[in-house]
């Protein structure tokens, strides 16, 4: 491709603008601004009167970054690997590791500040993918290794972070909501615990996506989905449970809802895996481990 010197003719000639890079990529504007302006990551070609145009070229350099930082490398350290062609098989670095360290002596704390302030700086330069796998997920694990036999401030330790969680993840979703259109998502909690944070990390990674989501996080009788689905239309219906269900929800609800709604039904968590065995015959029910691998179904099935 030669250089374009004018926005609709590079656009002819299979150049695209920044809005498309970051649907097709998963990295947001602000991250891939961030990028160019602080790394030279990535830096696109500039018409006269400003626009970001991006080439082919461009778009695979964006893929093999998130190959490194997919595998822990910091945003910082990727441009001379990609100039020295290092194998992506070679990572290694511990960003991740205290990031999450200083996270949990936030959470400890109750520092809404603090960890306002690790957060919102790795959301600058990062994509949600690569927060939610690299981040978020292992600082949950954590979480629950340590809140488990309800030692003495878990509870108080728990209901923070989860606070916290739903109220930053839930004013993005709400921004993003507005710039959005089309058919929802809606995503309902499906356990007996409210402020599900992986309910939370399903909807984050759908609306990254440019998907409108819904999100309910509270139990409620799946009967009781029916009508929702008949109010909202939403293109589909995904439920997360962190528990095992009981035996009614298994033989009798979710069968039912699932003959009863007329949009694809997907049960996401651990209880997609509990209760695989009894589910997998059940026609047009999905099943996805977690967040990451709904996020996977969901563009599979071409829903997002």
């Amino acid at each position: 491709m030669s250089q374009p010197d004018d926005y609709q003719a590079a656009l002819a000639q299979g150049y695209l603008p920044i809005r498309e890079v970051a649907r097709s990529t998963g990295v947001n504007p602000v991250t891939l601004r961030a990028w160019e302006r602080r790394y030279g990551l990535v830096v696109p070609y500039r018409t006269p009167k400003g626009h970001r145009l991006y080439s082919q070229d461009h778009v695979a350099r964006i893929q093999a970054i998130l190959t490194w930082l997919a595998r822990g490398v910091a945003v910082g350290q990727v441009k001379e690997l990609l100039e020295q062609r290092v194998p992506a098989s070679a990572a290694g670095s511990n960003l991740w590791d205290e990031l999450r360290q200083a996270m949990l002596q936030s959470i400890e704390r109750q520092a809404e500040r603090q960890l306002d302030e690790h957060f919102n700086r790795a959301l600058a330069l990062y994509p949600p993918h690569t927060l939610c796998q690299q981040l978020l997920l292992p600082l949950l694990e954590d979480l629950d290794q340590r809140w488990h036999g309800a030692p003495f401030g878990a509870q108080l330790q728990r209901v923070f972070f989860h606070s916290w969680l739903r109220s930053k993840l839930g004013a993005r979703l709400y921004h993003h909501n507005r710039q959005q259109h089309g058919a929802p998502l809606l995503l309902v909690n499906l356990s007996s615990l409210p402020l599900e944070p992986n309910l939370w990390l399903c909807a984050w990674l759908a609306s990254s996506a440019g998907c409108p989501v819904e999100v309910y996080d509270w139990p409620m009788p799946l009967a009781e989905l029916a009508i929702a689905v008949d109010n909202i239309t939403p293109r589909a219906l995904l439920l997360y449970a962190s528990q095992a269900l009981d035996a009614a929800q298994i033989r009798r609800e979710l069968p039912r809802l699932n003959s009863a709604c007329a949009v694809p039904l997907l049960l996401a968590g651990p209880a997609a895996q509990i209760h695989a065995d009894e589910l997998h015959n059940l026609p047009g029910l999905h099943l996805a481990t977690g967040p990451m691998a709904a996020d996977r179904l969901l563009h599979q099935q071409q829903l997002l």
